[in-house]
């Protein structure tokens, strides 16, 4: 085979892996457009019961780090231009600089790596972005709300905390297989 026939092939797999890379962005940004706007609304707070969190933690488990962002920023720019792929299936940049907005933005803490897909360091890192993200979204709602960062705790994320845990718990579960599946494709 000569230096321009290998050259040829080398551009073509480049090729099928950006490719199939853009494709699975595409396909967890729409998970995320799908999941994010089931959710369960509490009478004590603002913030409502979301599945956001859990498509992020399969869009990062899924695509790694960087393309887990890339998703994320058009999930965001998509609800900001005001699709409704935001909870409760809002859309608009009033929905940013609401009571969730915090929470949205926070989710940004979720572009931690992937550990290499190691079950353990992966549950931590789940954790360590759930923590950025609860941390932002409380200061943001008891800024916006004018609450102490206690009140702002009580309403928007001990709550939560149950069911986000249970979140961490599927990704991790679901997350691997969902990788698995994503490798086989060509």
């Amino acid at each position: 085979m000569s230096q321009n026939e290998t050259s040829g092939t080398v551009a073509v797999d480049n090729q099928k892996i950006r490719t199939k890379q853009m494709v699975l962005i595409a396909l967890m940004t729409a998970v995320t457009c799908v999941l994010g706007p089931l959710s369960i609304p509490l009478p004590f707070s603002p913030v409502p019961i979301s599945l956001t969190n859990f498509a992020i933690f399969l869009a990062i488990f899924v695509l790694g780090m960087k393309s887990g962002t890339i998703s994320f920023i058009i999930y965001l720019l998509l609800g900001a231009i005001g699709v409704p792929v935001f909870s409760s299936f809002r859309g608009g940049l009033q929905v940013l600089a609401g009571p969730t907005g915090g929470y949205l933005i926070g989710f940004m803490g979720f572009a931690l790596d992937h550990f290499d897909r190691k079950l353990v360091p992966t549950i931590i890192g789940m954790i360590i972005g759930m923590a950025v993200c609860y941390a932002f979204g409380t200061v943001w709602l008891a800024k916006l709300l004018s609450l102490s960062f206690k009140e702002g705790l009580m309403m928007g994320v001990i709550p939560y905390l149950p069911g986000d845990a249970a979140k961490i718990i599927i990704a991790a579960i679901v997350g691997p297989k969902l990788y698995g599946a994503t490798q086989k494709i060509r």
